[in-house]
């Protein structure tokens, strides 16, 4: 299965996701992300906009890979993939 790596920032939005492994069956970035979303509700609608795309300061990869969809996030991750969520952080 898949594992889910993400920046430390987000566990305090979610905090049942810190502080463990994350592993979510393979399939699609949208079935990643709706698996993680079960894990934690709330966790799409924090990284998605409204249309279901990636907010834009959301990054994910596949391994070192970027996300290549971001609108339908149809990027395959294999059963050893990681996944990796970044979310930009910025301020004045």
């Amino acid at each position: 299965m898949p594992v889910v790596e993400m920046t430390s920032h987000l566990y305090r939005f979610f905090p049942q996701l810190r502080e463990r492994t994350i592993t979510v069956p393979a399939g699609s970035v949208a079935e990643i992300l709706r698996a993680l979303d079960a894990l934690a509700p709330g966790f799409g609608d924090y990284v998605l906009d409204e249309k279901g795309a990636l907010r834009r300061h959301v990054i994910v990869s596949v391994n070192d890979t970027l996300v290549v969809d971001r609108q339908h996030l149809s990027d395959r991750v294999a059963e050893d993939g990681t996944v990796y969520i970044f979310q930009a952080l910025s301020g004045g």
